[in-house]
């Protein structure tokens, strides 16, 4: 496994750190499949409740899919669509992460690397952050799972504009328009993000991870509650969650739940 993706862990919290700084965390073949087996590990740690995403220094985020590497692993069709099945595969796995996930954007989140931030369900950014989707500018037909996780984030007219125009943009622009959660000094975003993180982590677990589960189903296209999500709902009003949070509401005090 590349050490260009490595995980740090800090009590509940998981940060999965793109390291490749001498390229601007530039996503490779061999570190998309890095985070795949990297997330898997995670899925399956009962330790972790929260998942952060974030660039190795403030320089970038990530500045996107190496182009570089491209001619050799991303060229005519057998070799495209086998590294952009690997590709989506790493951006879904963060996507369907079982618990909160947030995008701690420094510096660049271009391309690929704005594509990994939409898959999380938080993006804290700095005033200096630069964000865009530039496939227009290299021939690239951007792929529909991403294009609907845009859209889903933006809506319809935004995101066309996003891909159309490959333009680049602060991160007061995204935020205006609902893609950055909150922006920080870069002197503050550690902090601050770790401050939210913990936020998260004070609520119920069962109760965020369900959430995610129905917000996704919702965002995916079901239209009504099927027999997994009924049942994810009614298994929450026996869990040991709910008797606390019942218990901490009548005696008028905060509720501490397990994780």
């Amino acid at each position: 496994m590349t050490n260009e993706i490595y995980v740090e862990k800090n009590g509940y919290i998981a940060t999965l750190v793109l390291n490749r700084p001498d390229k601007r965390n530039s996503l490779s073949r061999a570190m998309f499949q890095a985070i795949v087996d990297q997330l898997e590990l995670l899925r399956i740690d009962s330790s972790i409740k929260l998942l952060i995403v974030r660039g190795v220094n403030e320089v970038a985020f990530s500045s996107g899919a190496d182009i570089s590497e491209f001619l050799d692993v991303r060229y005519a069709t057998d070799n495209a669509k086998a590294y952009n099945e690997l590709a989506l595969k790493a951006i879904d796995a963060l996507y369907k992460f079982p618990h909160p996930t947030i995008a701690m954007i420094q510096g660049l989140a271009i391309g690929g690397g704005l594509e990994l931030a939409n898959a999380c369900d938080f993006r804290i950014a700095t005033p200096k952050s630069k964000l865009g989707i530039t496939a227009a500018n290299i021939g690239i037909v951007y792929n529909l799972e991403s294009t609907k996780r845009l859209i889903n984030i933006v809506g319809v007219a935004k995101a066309k504009e996003i891909l159309y125009t490959a333009t680049i943009f602060t991160a007061e622009e995204g935020k205006n328009i609902g893609l950055i959660t909150a922006i920080h000094e870069p002197e503050e975003i550690d902090e601050a993000t770790l401050q939210f993180a913990e936020h998260l982590l004070s609520k119920s677990s069962i109760a965020n991870a369900g959430i995610k589960k129905i917000i996704q189903a919702i965002v995916d296209g079901e239209i009504e509650e099927n027999d997994e999500l009924a049942q994810l709902v009614l298994d929450s009003f026996s869990s040991d969650d709910y008797n606390e949070g019942i218990q901490a509401f009548l005696n008028k005090r905060k509720p501490i739940f397990n994780k």
